[in-house]
């Protein structure tokens, strides 16, 4: 569907022609029509699927019919993140380009003139803020912000927020809501907790769920099955071979990240870190220098995997497997943007091996398979992804070798005896020698060895 078959002012009609805005997505096609009509709505999609003109596009129509009231906030729009606040800003003003309609963006991680430019502001009223739920709370609690006129309120990536711990402080801003809204909920994925939010604070909402697509097929997608300690080699050597220009790579810890950011730094690589100790003008400074091309490298944590728009990425790397296969989807989904192609490396190790069978069951893919240099310390581990014929292994089952006696019930003795019980058979002999096997005819029986004991014999002593 054509945005201009839908019901939207000239003027914004105008705007998205001026941003080349043709086609709408399928959460557009269907979240737009919901929200002109008053209704709520929660509404799951992944990141990437144009939610963000779901919600903005027929929310700017709706607040543009008439003036604000004076020193008043109409739409309050949550997000997670500081850069997402800032996209969502940006997009903002080129949708209400044509429209009498102001925003505003609320984030941390600034210094204190600008806290003071966002009191300023909030005192005086926007039609719309974006905003981060500690920042617009510390604002909430200073007494100027005047929320009883909220007409829109809208949750952005509703899971992240749920899983950052912001919980309580959404439920505080809810409080000071009117409860005559139109609230409408958004997320990548519906968990038990999302599902129970959304019964707190929506009312008789309607449902819009786009299933997860799958990668880009232009995404030439393949993995590395490797142990731990041979990962940060295995990444050099694909920077060797021409892969080190606007490259992602994914980590699962802040503490990995900047460990290898600081190897790869002392091997001449451009790189720099992005995760959520550094402060907002560092993580500005680096993202700047990224899209500007005086960093080759961005070694990040899952922050980067939602909401960051960087079309041009050319290799993403899993350093770490994500622990959900739409993590997944989201971390690669950075690369082959705006019909280009793209590469996804993943390195899986032993302790990864089941979460990225599961990703591969999501995919309905088998991921190629890449070699591990002979020359890097050592063979890959053995066996595939799953253990036994399609079966994966139990956690339990890691690092266990038959016959090592691990398994063995706790008290029982290698001898089957359970501690303090006598052996069924007592024998005088401290070794044994096991039955030769019948020759053949003409030949002479082999020797059989003694079986070695796990004891130390005592050694004589002298008087």
């Amino acid at each position: 569907m054509r945005f201009d078959e839908l019901n939207l002012s000239d003027e914004l009609l105008d705007a998205l022609d001026a941003m080349r805005f043709e086609t709408c997505t399928p959460i557009q096609e269907q979240a737009i029509s919901v929200i002109l009509e008053g209704s709520d709505l929660i509404a799951c999609a992944q990141t990437g699927t144009g939610k963000t003109a779901a919600y903005l596009l027929p929310v700017i129509d709706l607040l543009a019919e008439y003036e604000r009231p004076n020193h008043a906030v109409r739409c309050v729009v949550m997000v997670p993140t500081h850069e997402l606040a800032q996209q969502i800003d940006r997009q903002m003003e080129g949708f209400s380009y044509y429209l009498p309609v102001s925003s505003l963006a609320i984030h941390g991680g600034n210094d204190g003139k600008a806290f003071a430019r966002q009191q300023h502001a909030l005192r005086s009223g926007a039609d719309l803020v974006i905003a981060t739920p500690g920042r617009l709370l510390a604002h909430i609690k200073m007494g100027y912000v005047d929320l009883s006129k909220v007409e829109y309120f809208i949750l952005d990536e509703a899971d992240r927020m749920l899983d950052m711990g912001f919980s309580d402080d959404i439920m505080r801003i809810v409080a000071e809501l009117p409860k005559e809204r139109q609230t409408l909920m958004f997320s990548a994925t519906m968990p038990k907790k999302i599902q129970e939010l959304a019964k707190t604070i929506l009312t008789n909402p309607a449902e819009i769920k786009i299933a997860v697509s799958k990668p880009a097929e232009k995404i030439n997608q393949s993995v590395f099955i490797c142990h731990e300690y041979q990962k940060e080699n295995l990444l050099k050597r694909l920077f060797e071979q021409g892969y080190n220009k606007r490259v992602i790579v994914f980590s699962s810890s802040k503490l990995k990240v900047r460990e290898l950011s600081q190897s790869l730094r002392r091997s001449k690589w451009k790189t720099a870190e992005m995760h959520s100790d550094l402060d907002q003008a560092a993580r500005e400074e680096v993202m700047h220098n990224f899209r500007a091309g005086r960093i080759d490298i961005l070694i990040a944590t899952d922050i980067l995997a939602r909401g960051i728009d960087v079309d041009d990425i050319e290799m993403v790397v899993n350093y770490d497997v994500p622990h959900e296969a739409e993590d997944y989807v989201h971390r690669i989904g950075r690369t082959a943007r705006a019909n280009a192609d793209g590469k996804a490396v993943t390195f899986v190790s032993e302790r990864d091996r089941q979460r990225f069978a599961r990703i591969e069951d999501f995919l309905e893919i088998k991921v190629r398979r890449e070699d591990v240099p002979e020359e890097f310390g050592g063979n890959a581990p053995e066996g595939g992804l799953r253990d036994g014929k399609g079966r994966r292994g139990k956690p339990g089952d890691r690092g266990r070798k038959p016959g090592n006696g691990r398994n063995k019930p706790r008290g029982q003795r290698r001898d089957g005896n359970r501690k303090g019980e006598k052996p069924a058979a007592e024998t005088t002999e401290k070794t044994e020698v096991k039955a030769t096997k019948p020759a053949a005819e003409g030949e002479s029986p082999k020797p059989q060895k003694k079986k070695r004991r796990r004891f130390f014999k005592k050694k004589p002593t002298t008087e």
